[in-house]
């Protein structure tokens, strides 16, 4: 869903380097940066606030009013984020100021919806691509896209030229080139046979019986005898 405005309090940081984010992290607070169209600014958010302005019904394409210390508004996307590789907690947030009347660009998830008819048949689905990159207003992009695959049997292939789009938001993908779901036919598992037993049965076929007391002979020269 598209068109969420959610305001978002921050404060602007005046001390900067790693020791001052820890610090800001044990209070709380996610140390982050807004870029606008002057001087990018650093700030502070709320661990919180930010989860909350971020899990909405636009989620991460949700357009934030960011009041800087009570100030004046900006109108603002989210850039980029870190996490934390072993606890998932997000470590620091860049936010990009836009305008309202101006297309932005960016990226959208791929939801595929209903079961395709060749899976009923014994198909697999792939979904190739999980998302596609758009542009239109900020209050226009949506949370994501969805793709019905119902009508994929099997050896079928969905575009995105198959997806619908929502007013006023543009692909900048080639549609006709862009492959978003496929189902192909379950590879069958094949019995192999047990190691060794397929090659002792080559060999006892193609081999001669030797005389008594003799061996076969391995094409090789004898030696002489001392």
């Amino acid at each position: 869903m598209a068109g969420e405005r959610v305001k978002l309090v921050v404060s602007e940081r005046t001390k900067l380097g790693s020791s001052e984010s820890r610090r800001l992290r044990r209070q709380g607070l996610i140390p982050g940066v807004l870029y606008g169209r002057a001087n990018p600014i650093p700030i502070a958010i709320g661990e919180r606030d930010l989860r909350a302005a971020l899990t909405g019904r636009a989620g991460s394409h949700a357009v934030l009013d960011v009041a800087i210390d009570g100030g004046s508004e900006h109108s603002a996307i989210l850039k980029e984020f870190q996490r934390d590789k072993v606890r998932g907690t997000i470590t620091h947030v860049d936010l990009q100021e836009v305008r309202l009347d101006q297309p932005i660009q960016t990226a959208v998830s791929i939801t595929l919806v209903g079961e395709p008819v060749g899976v009923k048949e014994g198909g697999v689905l792939n979904q190739v691509a999980n998302e596609v990159n758009i542009e239109a207003l900020p209050l226009e992009v949506p949370q994501h896209l969805e793709a019905d695959v119902s009508g994929l049997g099997i050896g079928d292939t969905l575009r995105l030229s198959g997806v619908t789009v929502p007013s006023g938001v543009k692909f900048l993908d080639d549609p006709d080139e862009t492959v978003i779901a496929s189902v192909q036919m379950a590879r069958e598992e094949v019995e192999e046979p047990v190691e060794g037993e397929e090659g002792a049965e080559e060999a006892v076929e193609g081999a001669e019986p030797a005389a008594d007391g003799e061996t076969a002979d391995d094409g090789g020269e004898s030696e002489p005898e001392e």
